[in-house]
């Protein structure tokens, strides 16, 4: 028969009773990272808070300048809300240049180059990404990293004068040629990375289901692609739309000239710029890009696993 214990040995002691590290330290390691992550994510949102200050103060000013009369303009101290808004800079600006003949130019070789460009630079990355490691990969990949280091005028003069030679010179179909050949390599580059992330394992499957290769690369390649060659499609058309070296030196008739050159018509031969038309006219110049991307921003950010379950 075993002893009773006593009162003295049921009676909690200040050892016992007192909290060890062991039974604290669960809570404070998951109070910590939680603390840390919250501040973390308050430093991101900070960040990505002054990032889209930087982004939109020049397109802010250049909307209360598009709208300010020449008084305002003028003054020493511009706030940033007209205080009497006017449409005169518009009439101004369509009155002084033909701004919707060359909007439709730069529409036309932009659409163009987003569309030659997206349709070769998609067979070749598929290529360079499911046979990243041959020689010909590495060689294109190297290609691409090199042409993105030329600047501007080192290829100008070569450029002007083989297209002089095909008699592409002053003319839009000249210019959307060069507009391809200078989008393709980094268009490459972006449309390869999303062909990497396509598994092989929903090709193999397809394959294995008795679909052919074709098949498999328009039903379950494509659609995975499809963010990638929107995505694509929309860096050629800004790049184009933007350009404005390429288009001042090759294209000479007023009636061909793109965008950003008649932007240039605003400056004076004095160099003085006729701010409040300028700024209309920008303003103008800049809406295609922004609707554009607003538009077919949401296909570029969802629909990535599109097409890859399996019906």
């Amino acid at each position: 028969m075993s002893p009773r214990p006593s009162a003295r040995s049921l009676r909690p002691t200040a050892k016992s009773l007192r909290p060890t590290a062991r039974s604290l330290r669960p809570s404070a390691v998951r109070r910590g990272p939680t603390a840390r992550r919250r501040a973390a994510r308050t430093g991101q949102y900070l960040a990505l808070l002054g990032y889209l200050v930087f982004l939109a103060f020049p397109l802010l000013w250049l909307v209360s300048t598009a709208f300010k009369p020449p008084r305002e303009l003028a003054s020493l101290h511009p706030g940033w809300i007209p205080d009497h808004p006017t449409l005169d800079n518009f009439r101004q600006a369509f009155d002084e240049q033909p701004l919707l003949r060359s909007a439709g130019n730069s529409l036309i070789a932009s659409l163009a180059a987003a569309a030659i460009t997206v349709v070769i630079a998609t067979p070749m990355a598929y290529v360079m990404a499911r046979h990243h490691r041959s020689p010909l990969s590495r060689a294109a990949t190297g290609w691409i990293v090199v042409s993105q280091a030329f600047p501007f005028v080192l290829v100008i003069i070569p450029l002007f004068l083989v297209l002089k030679e095909v008699r592409l010179i002053d003319s839009l179909s000249g210019l959307i040629m060069v507009y391809v050949v200078w989008s393709l390599p980094f268009a490459l580059w972006m449309l390869a990375g999303y062909a990497r992330a396509v598994p092989r394992e929903l090709e193999e499957a397809a394959a294995v289901d008795g679909a052919s290769r074709a098949r498999t690369l328009i039903s379950v390649t494509m659609p995975l692609l499809a963010p990638g060659i929107v995505a694509t499609a929309l860096f050629a058309f800004i790049t184009a739309w933007n350009e404005f070296f390429f288009a001042l030196v090759l294209l000479k008739s007023p009636q061909k000239q793109t965008m950003p050159v008649i932007l240039t018509h605003f400056i004076g031969t004095e160099g003085v710029a006729d701010l409040g038309p300028l700024a209309a006219a920008s303003l103008l110049a800049t809406l295609p890009s922004l609707v554009l991307f607003a538009v077919i921003q949401r296909r570029i950010t969802s629909g990535t696993l599109a097409g890859a379950v399996k019906h």
